[in-house]
């Protein structure tokens, strides 16, 4: 399964934006059941990003969220993310 959060973010606040959404991603990756993953910024729109990451299945994602270090790291920025689903099989 893969998960898609997208954000809104104004340019002035690009580079931290871009920080956070790393240490974010860096989090969710050392969780069992990660595969890979990335973010970027949109090529056409510069306020859009995405960040995807793809596990083994479902379980995998939802103890992702679950731990520790996701809910310091992970939660407080995928809690900006556009409200859409985001959850894909």
């Amino acid at each position: 399964m893969y998960a898609i959060a997208r954000f809104s973010c104004p340019l002035a606040q690009a580079g931290q934006f871009k920080a956070d959404v790393a240490s974010a991603h860096q989090a969710l990756a050392l969780c069992p059941g990660y595969l890979r993953g990335e973010f970027g910024q949109n090529l056409d729109d510069p306020t859009l990003w995405s960040l995807v990451t793809y596990w083994q299945n479902v379980g995998s994602y939802r103890r992702a969220l679950s731990s520790t270090r996701a809910k310091l790291e992970a939660i407080p920025i995928l809690a900006r993310a556009i409200d859409e689903p985001g959850a894909y099989e």
